[in-house]
């Protein structure tokens, strides 16, 4: 299996997701740049690719990045059989361990079809 290419500088991910953290600590009203909030979603999806590579299940967190993982059966056309989208505020949450799987689901926060759609067991990063 082909080890997943990185675009994103592991350093710059990681001060993205620290920047990330930091602001949801912050006072109200304090605003995350919106090219972090895209760097801390885009590196934290790599991240997930790296710890399962595959093709069997689609993360999609709309508008800022879309990866396959997980081993299992490759899709090739069309809408993949197991899809998990959300935000980039409950993926990341989830990522960091600030909001558990089965939480972000039962809460409606993540849209999850398939069988193979469930993270539990590779959350947080």
């Amino acid at each position: 299996m082909a080890v997943a290419r990185r675009r994103i500088d592991a350093q710059e991910g990681k001060a993205a997701l620290k920047a990330w953290l930091e602001a949801g600590q912050a006072p109200s009203g304090t605003a995350l740049p919106r090219s972090v909030l895209a760097t801390a979603v885009r590196y934290s999806l790599e991240e997930l690719t790296a710890r399962a590579p595959g093709n069997s299940v689609e993360v999609r967190v709309p508008p800022f990045g879309v990866t396959q993982c997980v081993e299992g059966p490759r899709h090739t056309r069309g809408t993949p059989p197991n899809v998990i989208e959300c935000d980039a505020a409950t993926w990341l949450a989830m990522a960091t361990g600030q909001l558990g799987w089965a939480e972000a689901v039962a809460a409606g926060k993540v849209a999850a079809s398939g069988l193979r759609a469930d993270l539990s067991a590779l959350l947080p990063l």
